[in-house]
């Protein structure tokens, strides 16, 4: 409820360069002194009033699939676009300090639709961050209108930027909306397989809870107190990447998953040991995942070999694997030596499946990364 605005009319191509784009040739201005805003409860709206909510500002058969996008790459960079996606997950809101020491965040939603798997868009602002954490993985569609398309050369492909004229609307009520719904009901199968087996590479770990911090030391001393203990421990660790070859060969760093269970298939056979005994084993595809072994250093010692994998890697490294399939040589070690020794806030899971006499030396092969942030100093 907005009460003793200042209707006055827009001037509209001064206006809109930043500005939401709205049919009405009229804007409201609010003054501290003399409006107010406020917000009321569902019940005390009018019904009709409230489905507006589902109703995209922009002409609903406007926009862009995200196949479109992809294959119209370039030509779009720069471009301010609708579109129109399911969302496949939200990530956590990731903070940052620029060089001029000014805090900023963000935070990657990753999209999807009938034509492209896997689509990044990226918020910047607060509302569209909090916005974006109500959102359902596979269940919520969204409208975005006004989203800013720009090619990104770090990962050599295009993204969507949630910018000040974005408008985005949940659940949008309209046909096109219905039948991308519709999709995800039918392939709702396939997409939540990984979800319906305990799959180690996306446990429901809640990483606040993770309070234990361990040096390199420490983690070793642990281990051993632990051996013979069947339970995982999670844990902390601040370390540098003092090994990571991600230019090196691809075959080494990138590997076959099965779409139902997300385990390593057999590169001879090309089947799941894990889901070998299911009917439809022979039908669920695989596909490429990362498989790096990276080296952990801090003052205390180093931990060789530790796994990080699947979407845990594609987020470290800021690419997917297609994403990292197209880059150069050139443009891999580039990577390569902005990750290597940066210091990283890593959560870990460490699983005791070694024998007490190989413990300490391979201890490395014990940790599971979980999720790394980089800590600015």
């Amino acid at each position: 409820l907005i009460e003793n605005p200042l209707v006055q009319t827009k001037e509209v191509e001064k206006e809109e360069k930043f500005n939401p784009v709205t049919p009405s040739g009229y804007k409201l201005l609010l003054s501290e002194i003399h409006s107010v805003v406020k917000i009321c409860s569902r019940c005390e709206v009018d019904p009709e009033l409230l489905s507006l909510l589902n109703v995209p500002v922009k002409d609903p058969q406007d926009f862009y699939s995200l196949g479109d996008i992809v294959a119209n790459g370039q030509s779009l960079d720069g471009r301010i676009i609708n579109v129109l996606a399911a969302v496949k997950s939200v990530g956590e809101p990731k903070y940052f300090t620029t060089s001029d020491r000014r805090r900023g965040h963000r935070c990657e939603v990753r999209l999807f639709d009938e034509t492209q798997s896997s689509f990044p868009m990226i918020c910047w602002d607060n509302e569209s961050i909090q916005h974006a954490q109500s959102w359902m993985p596979r269940e919520t569609v969204i409208f975005a209108a006004d989203v800013k398309i720009n090619f990104d050369k770090f990962r050599n492909a295009m993204v969507a930027t949630v910018i000040s004229k974005t408008i985005i609307t949940p659940n949008p009520d309209t046909p096109e909306a219905n039948v991308l719904l519709n999709f995800i009901r039918e392939s709702a199968e396939m997409l939540a397989l990984d979800d319906e087996i305990g799959d180690q590479f996306r446990e429901p770990i809640n990483l606040q809870a993770i309070a234990e911090v361990y040096t390199v030391e420490q983690l070793k001393m642990k281990v051993l107190q632990n051996e013979g203990k069947p339970e995982p421990f999670y844990g902390v660790i601040f370390a540098y990447i003092s090994m990571l070859n991600i230019d090196s060969e691809t075959a080494k760093i990138i590997r076959n998953r099965c779409a139902r269970c997300r385990y390593v298939v057999n590169e001879t056979t090309n089947e799941c040991s894990f889901c070998s005994g299911s009917s439809s084993s022979s039908d669920t595809p695989a596909f490429p995942s990362f498989d790096l072994l990276i080296d952990l250093t801090d003052h205390t010692g180093t931990l060789p070999s530790c796994k990080l994998s699947d979407t845990v890697a594609e987020e470290s490294l800021g690419c997917t694997v297609q994403e990292f399939l197209a880059l150069t040589e050139a443009q891999k070690t580039a990577l390569k030596w902005q990750l290597l020794l940066e210091r990283s806030k890593i959560y870990f899971k460490a699983e005791n499946n070694l024998s007490a006499s190989l413990h300490v030396l391979r201890v490395g092969e014990l940790l599971q990364i979980m999720f790394t942030e980089a800590v600015r100093s």
